[in-house]
């Protein structure tokens, strides 16, 4: 927009004798002042229009970017529990392999009933893996609210036993 400049009144005429003089330079002048207010008023309406355009842009630009950067961060976390979800049932499997590779040395040292429990403990363990390994996030943090909601005092002491064990594993460090 445009700078506005403003010139004195040009009218030097001298001071009014009369009293209709008086108030027709009166007139004059007051007139004059709101012709500069309003123009000033104008002015300022356009400046604070380009500053609302502007801030508006700016906002949608920051809104544009916190979204964008949301959307990263959930794919990054949902890549991270994807990878822990494998890791885990990895682990998991690797857990039962180990219970059913020695269920033989629990049938010669403690019995063969003991070694049968072994290898019923070995296949629900690696059936366990497997559930795991085939269930996507969704489905996981589904059947934890389910649990959660079914046995609310279990799911506190089980949070509270591993908080702690974490905690322990993490203190010796």
């Amino acid at each position: 927009m445009p700078e506005t400049t403003f010139t004195p009144n040009s009218d030097v005429t001298p001071e009014p004798t009369s009293m209709p003089e008086a108030k027709s330079h009166f007139s004059k002048a007051v007139e004059e002042a709101k012709a500069g207010a309003s123009a000033l008023g104008k002015e300022a309406q356009g400046r604070a229009e380009e500053y609302r355009e502007k801030m508006n842009q700016t906002k949608d630009d920051w809104a544009a970017e916190a979204r964008a950067r949301t959307e990263e961060a959930r794919g990054m976390a949902y890549d991270y529990a994807s990878e822990g979800k494998a890791k885990a049932s990895h682990a998991i499997a690797g857990l039962g392999k180990l219970v059913e590779e020695n269920a033989a040395v629990i049938d010669d040292k403690v019995g063969a009933k003991y070694g049968d429990y072994a290898r019923s403990a070995a296949r629900t363990i690696q059936e366990g893996a497997t559930k795991l390994d085939e269930k996507s996030l969704e489905q996981l943090a589904d059947d934890a609210r389910e649990f959660v909601r079914e046995s609310p005092m279990l799911a506190v002491g089980m949070a509270a036993t591993a908080g702690f064990v974490l905690a322990r594993l993490f203190k010796g460090k």
